[in-house]
C-alpha cells in the first residue's frame, strides 16, 4: 500500500483548508481581480481619466471600512470619530513628507516613514480617546467619538506650525509664530497643508487594503478575535469568565485607529493641498464611512470592501444622470439595507449557502469513498 493510500480520512480533514481561510482567499482573490483589470485598463489607457482618478481614494474608503468593521463589527460599539484619526495620520504624513522632502530623496523610504509616523500618531490619539471613554457603551460612546472628530478638525483648523534657523514654532494664529525671514510655514490653519508629494499609486493603495485585510481577518480568527467577539456577544459573560474587557476594546480601537492614519497617509499623498472639512474628515465622512459596514455587512470583511469600492464609485458612475444621480443613489442604498438586513433575503441566502455547502460536502465525501 502506498503512503498517499494509507493517509486516512481524518488526516485528510486535517490538511484541508478551513472554512474561514477558504473564505479570506476568496477575498483576497477579489482585489487581486479587481486590482489586475484596473491596473491593465489604466496602463493600456482604456480607463478615462475621471475613473482613473477613482482608484486610489476607493483604496482609502475600503481601509477605512475594514478598519471600521473591526470596532463595529467585530467588537459591536458604535464609533462616529474614525475620520479623526484618518486626520492625524493625513496630518502628521504631509507634515513629515513636505518637511524631508529635501533631505530624504527616495521617495519609498520617505513614503515608508510617513506611513510609520502617522500610524504611531493615530494610534496614540486611539489609546489617548479610548482610555477613558471605552468604559461607556452604545449611544454615549457614539457621542463621545463624534466630539473627539470634531475637535480634531477643528484643532487642526486653527494650527499653525513653521520651521526656521531657530526650530519650530507653534500657534494659533499665523501673526503669533515670531519666524525669522528663512523660515516655512508648513501648517497653515484653514488652508492646510501645501505642496504635499503626490507618492500615493494603486498599487501601493492595493499592497495597503491587502494588507489591512490580512490583518484583520488575522486578528478576527485568532484567540483575541475569540475573546472581542465574545464581548461582544455577551459582556456579562465575557468578564465572568475573566476576559479584562477594556484591554481587549483598547486594543481593537488602537489597531483600529492606526489603519485609519495609514488611509490618511494614501489619502493626503493623493492631493497637493490638504485642507480639513466636513466632508473629508468630518461627521459626513465618518457616517459614510459607517454606511459603508453596514451595508457590507457587520463582522464581514469582503462586504466591506464590496460596499466601499461600489458605493463610492457610484455618484462619479452616475454623473451623467444629472439631477438623478443622487435619487438613484439614495434607492441603491435603501435596497441593499433590505437585502442585507431582510429577514426574509437573510433566510434566503441562509437556505441557499447551505445547499450549496451541502453539495460541496456531498462531492468532497463521494470523491473520498472512491
Amino acid at each position: 500500500m502506498s503512503e498517499k493510500s494509507a493517509k486516512s480520512p481524518l488526516l485528510k480533514k486535517k490538511a484541508a483548508l478551513r472554512p474561514v481561510t477558504k473564505k479570506n482567499l476568496v477575498t483576497y482573490l477579489m482585489v487581486i481581480v479587481f486590482f489586475a483589470l484596473f491596473q491593465t485598463l489604466s496602463a493600456t489607457g482604456n480607463l478615462k481619466f475621471a475613473y482613473k482618478s477613482l482608484l486610489v481614494p476607493i483604496c482609502t474608503s475600503v481601509i477605512m471600512a475594514v478598519s471600521l468593521n473591526l470596532v463595529v463589527g467585530v467588537l459591536g460599539e458604535l464609533s462616529l470619530g474614525h475620520a479623526g484619526f484618518m486626520c492625524v495620520g493625513a496630518y502628521v504624513g504631509s507634515f513629515f513628507s513636505v518637511l524631508t522632502e529635501d533631505i530624504i530623496t527616495v521617495t519609498w523610504i520617505r513614503f515608508t516613514l510617513a506611513f510609520i509616523f502617522a500610524a504611531v500618531a493615530a494610534s496614540i490619539a486611539g489609546v489617548i480617546i479610548g482610555v477613558p471613554v471605552l468604559r461607556l457603551k452604545g449611544d454615549y460612546l457614539a457621542i463621545v467619538t463624534l466630539a473627539f472628530g470634531e475637535i480634531i478638525k477643528s484643532l487642526v483648523n486653527v494650527l499653525y506650525i513653521g520651521k526656521d534657523s531657530n526650530g519650530f514654532h507653534i500657534a494659533m494664529d499665523s501673526a503669533k509664530l515670531n519666524m525669522e525671514l528663512d523660515g516655512m510655514v508648513i501648517v497653515k490653519g484653514p488652508q492646510g497643508i501645501n505642496g504635499t508629494p503626490k507618492d500615493s499609486t494603486f498599487f501601493i493603495g492595493f499592497i495597503l487594503v491587502m494588507l489591512t485585510i490580512f490583518i484583520v481577518t488575522n486578528i478576527m480568527d485568532s484567540r483575541t478575535g475569540r475573546a472581542i467577539m465574545s464581548v461582544r456577544d455577551n459582556r456579562i459573560a465575557a468578564e465572568s469568565v475573566g476576559i479584562n474587557i477594556t484591554k481587549y476594546k483598547l486594543i481593537v480601537f488602537t489597531i483600529s485607529a492606526a489603519i485609519a492614519g495609514c488611509a490618511g497617509v494614501l489619502y493626503s499623498h493623493n492631493l497637493t493641498t490638504l485642507s480639513a472639512n466636513t466632508n473629508n474628515f468630518g461627521y459626513n465622512m465618518s457616517i459614510m464611512i459607517l454606511v459603508y459596514v453596514v451595508l457590507g455587512g457587520l463582522g464581514n470583511i469582503r462586504g466591506s470592501v464590496i460596499a466601499a469600492a461600489v458605493l463610492y464609485s457610484l455618484p462619479e458612475l452616475l454623473r451623467g444622470f444629472s439631477k438623478y444621480r443622487m435619487l438613484i443613489y439614495a434607492i441603491v442604498l435603501i435596497v441593499m439595507m433590505i437585502v442585507n438586513n431582510g429577514s426574509y433575503f437573510v433566510k434566503l441566502k441562509e437556505k441557499y449557502s447551505y445547499k450549496f455547502y451541502k453539495k460541496i460536502n456531498s462531492k468532497k465525501n463521494g470523491k473520498e469513498a472512491v
